[in-house]
């Protein structure tokens, strides 16, 4: 693969946002790009096919998979960008509801690697970069259930990471923060609603909203992606964007107690 063909790429949930922005940067940088969504025929434009695919689906996950070995032959670079959140009380979610969230989250990643990386072995090559968050390594509260999905991918990440070296199969994680993407307005809202949360959870969204109005463009995470993607000798994490960063350095370096405190601030929650 030379710098202006850097093999063939699949990042799912690749229709908007995040996964739109990654995909438009991966094809600039040289890779044949295939991307995903849950809805609508297969459409190509401006380099990017893209293809029918519910993550959550054996055989929609399958035939995916197939339709690109077929058209490409091979997969260097999958990026696995699908996703949901779910914003409300850990305890205002029915069984269902958190099994559902953890099913696209955590397990349409495990689905989608998994069907990937026999393509991958046989190359004896491959990248695989996994979207995780700020909510994969410190505590959000009204985020539980979607901050164990991040957290679960993380550690299946850096595991997967180990077992995969010796077919030259590398795993990173990015780690966005707050995004300028439509991820706000597509929050999943808990499905049995407590009202000793209402003032709580209403003070999360606003918040949630605030933040996302002065988040990073969804480019600075797909420019770290690309990063992610093409270093020679991948890092386990990148944290995409300056609050990323902010947040990642203070969890490792500042007292429990203090980063356990300003969190609760910066969240509007009883000190």
């Amino acid at each position: 693969m030379n710098k202006t063909n850097l093999g063939v790429a699949l990042v799912t949930g690749a229709s908007s946002g995040i996964g739109r922005a990654t995909a438009k940067a991966l094809q600039s940088a040289g890779f044949r790009l295939f991307g995903t969504s849950r809805r609508g025929a297969a459409e190509s434009s401006d380099g990017l096919t893209m293809l029918a695919c519910d993550v959550t689906d054996d055989e929609s996950v399958a035939k995916l998979v197939d339709e690109v070995l077929t058209e490409a032959g091979r997969i260097d670079l999958l990026v696995n960008n699908a996703g949901m959140g779910l914003l409300g009380g850990a305890e205002e979610s029915s069984m269902a509801q958190a099994q559902a969230l953890f099913d696209v989250n955590v397990f349409g990643v495990f689905r989608v690697t998994n069907a990937v990386l026999p393509a991958m072995r046989r190359q004896g090559k491959g990248r695989i970069v996994n979207l995780s968050s700020v909510q994969g390594f410190i505590p959000a509260p009204y985020f539980a259930l979607y901050s164990s999905t991040k957290h679960a991918v993380e550690g299946y990440s850096e595991s997967l990471d180990h077992e995969l070296r010796p077919f030259g199969i590398r795993v990173a994680l990015v780690e966005p923060a707050y995004t300028r993407t439509s991820f706000e307005d597509n929050l999943a809202r808990p499905d049995q609603l407590l009202d000793i949360y209402d003032s709580a959870r209403a003070g999360m969204n606003v918040a949630v909203r605030k933040a996302m109005e002065k988040g990073d463009a969804p480019e600075v995470v797909a420019n770290t992606v690309l990063k992610a993607a093409t270093d020679s000798v991948p890092r386990r994490r990148y944290a995409a964007g300056k609050m990323a960063r902010q947040v990642s350095f203070l969890r490792r370096f500042v007292p429990a107690s203090a980063f356990d405190k300003s969190l609760r601030k910066q969240n509007g929650l009883p000190v």
